[in-house]
């Protein structure tokens, strides 16, 4: 018969087990649990999980049965990330073309940032076309807003987009739930798609394919999940293929309008491209004659990432604790891991998900109070003072300027909507 003592030895544990399946962690019959690569990423101590970054204890593969345990073992070298795709169930799998004869039960989505967006997103776009072979199709904009990396609000961005796709227009989405792309997947699964289609850059592939796959049976159920590479993409080729946002900022900060406009589709005519640069440029900080407001590395990394690797290395940025945004998926996480340049974060939710250090920025909540943006443009942002001020004016039962109405609507929303990401910012902020 068990001991009271050993019986709660057993509940305490189990605690932490859960978190762990959760994380898609397993055990190694210690104490230690391993992520999905072999790695050792944390132990059990009082019950509860218990992460470790490189800085700690370094990172160690499974050995060999009758090994494990042993503290003399000596550390290996940390191996390089690879996103490997994860099944939750044996009847889900990838593939890179989709299959003829399928009907309406499959949803074909494209998540990005789109920030500018560019000529090269329009191949992306006709890719998920032809994946959705007729079937539904849904184009989702990122919704994060910031000046050095995404100087265009989700509004702005969305006007843009439909003029220069045009065939598009039914199928860009304009809904400010749509913030990662696990929101993405949550929705289509409750709309009662059966099978959905991410297609994607072929450089975001890997992780959009073992993020995705990774929590399906958990977060949202689909009897196949695929993800599409839309093709090959290169910084540094002309054309179509070449083309990035990034660039697009860079001819911004450099005010180069002739290359910006070589990145931008036929449809949109002049004036809305000079339109275009001027709102990047706004939205940007940047004035006119101006040629920098910030460092090369901060607004398009990938032109710089020697300089962003010597800013994560001498820990000046993306610090243990300090909290993120993907933005390829939206995914936003407190850093737990560090790698040589990667890092792995959890989420509000405890889900982890892994992030190449040019793919992410520092989370900045949104603190927008103006009940219109700008003249005759309300404030959409949900979660801002800003949007609720709209929304009661907009509501019957609340009158315009009653601020007794109004503190106790704002506090009742905040309450709903933002206090919890606050306590979780809050929660692990980094004391300076």
């Amino acid at each position: 018969m068990k001991s009271f003592f050993q019986f709660l030895t057993e509940a305490t544990q189990s605690q932490a087990s859960m978190q762990a399946k959760k994380l898609n962690l397993k055990s190694d019959g210690h104490g230690g649990w391993l992520d999905t690569r072999g790695e050792f990423v944390a132990k059990t101590e009082k019950g509860k999980l218990v992460f470790y970054n490189k800085g700690e204890i370094e990172g160690k593969k499974d050995q060999p049965k009758g090994a494990v345990g042993k503290s003399a073992a000596a550390p290996k070298p940390e191996a390089k990330p690879q996103a490997e795709p994860q099944e939750i169930k044996p009847k889900t799998s990838a593939t890179q073309e989709p299959v003829d004869g399928e009907t309406s039960d499959t949803l074909t989505v494209a998540f990005g940032r789109f920030n500018p967006p560019t000529v090269g997103h329009e191949k992306l776009l006709k890719a998920a076309r032809k994946a959705s072979q007729g079937g539904d199709l849904k184009i989702y904009p990122s919704r994060t807003q910031d000046p050095k990396k995404n100087p265009l609000d989700p509004d702005m961005k969305i006007s843009f987009m439909k003029k220069m796709f045009p065939d598009f227009d039914e199928n860009i989405i304009n809904d400010s739930e749509m913030k990662s792309i696990f929101n993405v997947l949550i929705a289509a699964s409750e709309e009662g798609y059966a099978n959905v289609n991410i297609v994607v850059g072929s450089d975001r592939q890997a992780e959009f394919e073992n993020l995705a796959q990774k929590y399906n049976g958990d977060l949202y159920q689909f009897d196949l999940i695929r993800v599409i590479s839309a093709g090959m993409r290169d910084a540094d080729a002309e054309g179509v293929e070449g083309m990035s946002a990034s660039k697009m900022r860079k001819a911004v900060i450099e005010d180069d309008f002739d290359s910006f406009r070589r990145g931008t589709p036929k449809t949109l005519d002049d004036g809305d491209t000079q339109a275009l640069f001027d709102a990047v440029r706004q939205g940007m900080g940047v004035k006119k004659k101006k040629k920098e407001v910030a460092e090369l590395w901060q607004i398009a990394p990938k032109y710089d990432l020697q300089t962003l690797r010597e800013n994560y290395l001498q820990g000046k940025i993306y610090r243990i604790g300090d909290i993120v945004e993907n933005l390829n998926t939206g995914l936003i996480g407190r850093i737990i891991r560090r790698g040589t340049n990667y890092l792995i974060c959890l989420t509000q939710e405890e889900y982890m998900f892994k992030s190449w250090i040019r793919d992410v920025m520092e989370y900045q909540e949104k603190r927008v109070e103006r009940k219109m943006r700008v003249p005759g443009k309300p404030n959409t942002l949900v979660g801002t003072g800003g949007f609720f001020k709209y929304a009661t004016d907009m509501t019957p039962g609340f009158e315009k300027g009653d601020k007794t109405n109004l503190q106790y609507g704002a506090k009742a929303y905040s309450g709903y909507k933002q206090s919890n990401v606050k306590e979780f910012i809050n929660k692990y902020k980094i004391k300076k």
